[in-house]
């Protein structure tokens, strides 16, 4: 059961353009083509049109159309839609240079989000507020709604160990599944890391924390193409640091685990048996054009979230990996995931959970702490903003 409403949502995209504020101003544009106004418009087209100085594009992983695959290389460019340069921050660099903020009066932030810590936008965001304190320029962000809803009850760690599990796909300390808007974990980091960064949040209008909003879903990158994969993510995408197919070039990407050796009735049985509120599960067969396994038959099982209210993704993902650890104790292995961000691709599992030593743990049946819903609550309430 997805709650949705379309009651007059408005992004803070929306809200800027409103405003006749900062049209004198040098604009560097952080964005890609996920990010829209209500009507559908690209923002940085809409930014245009409505009389803004957009003088060059930031792009993040995936690039300025969305479209590249997971962890490749975006090179530099000009856009094909504005004519725009673009600065990739992540090819070269993670993070602008000098040069980069040399000819610009403010950088504004129009990406959005899917609510889950090791999705690299969110530490695109930070790297820019932190480069954007040393230059002393101002970083304005433009708000959107959590997808897959603000309910902080929902909440699931384990918290990131920064001293042993710090990446690209998580920086710093905050729960695997967080909950928040960027807006609001902007704010967050700001009192906490980056205390002299000149931070303006543009909010979203009549937006509720209880929405997951599927009217408004744009696809953020090639495999989270709709809101159920979003709600999955969590949990689903700790499969990438294991040698099981998450579901890459398939139609349902983060939506099944599956391998050639797995035994699809009996995993589906098995796992049935772990009871996880909120989630369908049936067994599935299919062949990946990409990623692992690539032109091989795997099977496996498909899930899909029946009440976003009860399930809780990451136990589930969690549950799944210890399952398949039963099940297929000689064919289970830590997978090398290589990406820009970690070419080696080592340690992917650790990075992905925040927990060093995970495979290894799970496989000594140690408990994975993930109930941290109320200390996160406590961190963060002076910094919500809905």
């Amino acid at each position: 059961m997805i709650l949705n409403s379309k009651k007059n949502i408005l992004f803070g995209i929306d809200n800027f353009l409103r405003s006749s504020s900062y049209k004198d101003k040098r604009i560097a544009f952080v964005c890609n083509e996920a990010s829209v106004a209500i009507p559908g418009i690209q923002s940085r087209v809409a930014l245009i049109k409505n009389g803004f100085t957009i003088v060059k594009l930031f792009s993040p992983e995936h690039g300025i159309t969305a479209s590249g695959e997971d962890g490749y290389y975006q090179a530099d460019g000009i856009d094909n839609l504005t004519g725009l340069p673009i600065v990739s921050l992540y090819g070269d660099r993670l993070s602008p240079r000098r040069e980069d903020l040399g000819d610009v009066d403010m950088v504004l932030f129009d990406l959005p989000d899917v609510g889950c810590r090791f999705y690299t936008y969110l530490w695109t965001m930070t790297y820019i507020m932190e480069t954007c304190a040393v230059f002393d320029i101002p970083f304005f962000i433009t708000d959107r709604p959590n997808p897959t809803g603000g309910k902080l009850f929902q909440a699931e760690g384990p918290m990131l160990d920064e001293a042993n599990c710090s990446s690209f796909i998580g920086r710093w300390s905050i729960p695997l599944r967080h909950c928040c808007t960027l807006g609001e974990l902007a704010q967050y980091f700001k009192a906490t890391r980056v205390p002299s960064l000149q931070l303006v949040i543009i909010p979203v209008s009549n937006w509720q924390r209880e929405i997951t909003d599927a009217d408004n879903f744009t696809p953020t990158s090639p495999s989270i193409s709709k809101l159920g994969a979003s709600l999955l993510y969590p949990g689903t995408g700790l499969l990438e640091g294991i040698n099981v197919n998450e579901g890459r070039g398939t139609e349902y990407p983060f939506e099944v685990c599956a391998a050639p050796w797995i035994n699809q009735e009996e995993l589906c049985n098995y796992f049935k048996l772990t009871n996880h509120p909120g989630l369908h599960i049936e067994t599935m067969s299919y062949v990946s054009k990409n990623g692992l396994y690539i032109n091989e038959i795997c099977h496996g099982i498909k899930f899909s979230v029946t009440d976003e209210n009860t399930f809780r993704p990451v136990e589930m993902g969690i549950s799944l990996i210890i399952t398949l650890m039963k099940l297929y104790p000689d064919k289970i292995t830590e997978r090398l995931y290589k990406t820009v961000a970690n070419p080696a691709g080592k340690r992917h599992l650790d990075k992905l959970l925040g927990v060093p030593d995970t495979f290894q743990r799970l496989k000594n049946g140690e408990e994975i702490i993930t109930n941290i819903a109320n200390d996160w609550i406590n961190a963060i309430s002076n910094y919500l903003m809905y």
